[in-house]
């Protein structure tokens, strides 16, 4: 079953001479339970293909749909909801509050949406993540690592049915992000979460259990059980495309 799916989407920002086409008729499905990563040149439309999952851009024609729910057929509010509730978000800065502790960072989209916490699932996260013993502290107090580890809590909080994440890895050592993306991919192993992940890193992606790569704002072709030489080959190929 498909917990993303995106039909002929096509984005235009802008009128007339002015326009500029960010995806250019996009169909992609993402599989439950599957780490997909997204990849590309500078300006291939990737971050427009992840803010149109996420229902923060609507797509100029085409159609999101987040399990069978249709991304269109839905008003602000109705998004807003859908994002606390059904979608969760790893980014590269870790967008954590820095006067908040662990705990209430990762417990923070659960109360802006009404929620109750699930405890026994919170406790599990956050044992997977490995920061048990870091819930009193404050974002500050901790490295890059952990917080990046508390970020992923956070996205996982409120049992998504998917995760989207972008370059989650950009700001950490190689070591550090090693230890991240071993992670995710655990969490979808073990778990049976959904991540869809973008990023301009071979390596990286080599972590997914399939990689899609994007061009001039079209699907460029896919890759199954990538590894980072045949992800860098296809990168080196991609402009001629």
């Amino acid at each position: 079953m498909r917990a993303l799916t995106l039909e002929a989407v096509r984005k235009v920002y802008g009128k007339g001479d002015g326009a500029v086409t960010a995806l250019d008729g996009v169909s992609v499905g993402v599989r439950k339970g599957s780490f997909t990563a997204v990849m590309g040149p500078s300006g291939s439309g990737k971050s427009t293909f992840l803010h149109c999952a996420a229902g923060l851009d609507k797509p100029t024609s085409g159609r999101v749909l987040l399990g069978d729910t249709d991304l269109a057929a839905m008003n602000e509010n109705a998004l807003t909801r859908l994002r606390r509730e059904r979608v969760g978000f790893i980014f590269q800065a870790y967008n954590l509050l820095p006067s908040l502790t662990v705990a209430q960072n990762i417990g923070l989209p659960l109360r802006l949406a009404g929620k109750r916490a699930d405890q026994g699932w919170l406790r599990d996260v956050v044992n997977r993540v490995g920061i048990a013993g870091r819930m009193g502290h404050r974002p500050a107090e901790l490295s890059g690592g952990q917080q990046q580890r508390v970020a992923i809590a956070r996205a996982l909080a409120a049992r998504p049915e998917v995760v989207l994440a972008d370059e989650p890895t950009g700001a950490l050592d190689s070591r550090t992000g090693a230890q991240v993306l071993e992670l995710l991919r655990t969490l979808v192993d073990a778990l049976g979460q959904t991540v869809l992940m973008v990023t301009h890193d071979p390596v990286a992606a080599s972590y997914a259990h399939s990689v899609l790569f994007l061009a001039d704002g079209r699907l460029a072709g896919s890759l199954d059980r990538p590894d980072p030489a045949a992800v860098a080959e296809r990168m080196t190929h991609l402009g001629e495309w």
